[in-house]
């Protein structure tokens, strides 16, 4: 039996993915996204993913998580604009790795925003 190499998204991975269709307010386009569900739940989900979506164009929005200096993409990821996505379809890239703390900082808020926590 051949194993596959065939990239599957893990937690804390940016990739590239394409967010259109979008409505509204929605963030659109080819952007990097950061992923936040388990490498499980990706693999055997019918290709699905939770991403949120990252931007350079920052504000004074509460829900926002600045990316740390160091890694390959620079901006603020929307911790409110939670999204799945089937990531095979819309052309997922893996980009980088963010750290576990800024992994946890977007779960945190999501959980609040959510009232989860």
């Amino acid at each position: 039996m051949v194993e596959s190499t065939e990239y599957i998204p893990v937690p804390g991975d940016v990739v590239w993915i394409n967010f259109n269709p979008q409505t509204g307010h929605e963030q659109a386009g080819r952007r990097p996204a950061i992923v936040l569900s388990p490498w499980e739940y990706n693999r055997g989900s019918r290709n699905l993913a939770v991403f949120c979506p990252i931007t350079t164009k920052g504000g004074d929005n509460p829900f926002e998580v600045v990316v740390p200096e160091g890694v390959a993409v620079k901006g603020v990821i929307l911790a409110d604009q939670i999204k799945s996505m089937d990531w095979r379809q819309r052309n997922a890239e893996f980009l980088c790795a963010l750290p576990d703390e800024t992994v946890d900082e977007v779960l945190d808020i999501i959980g609040v925003l959510l009232q989860i926590l």
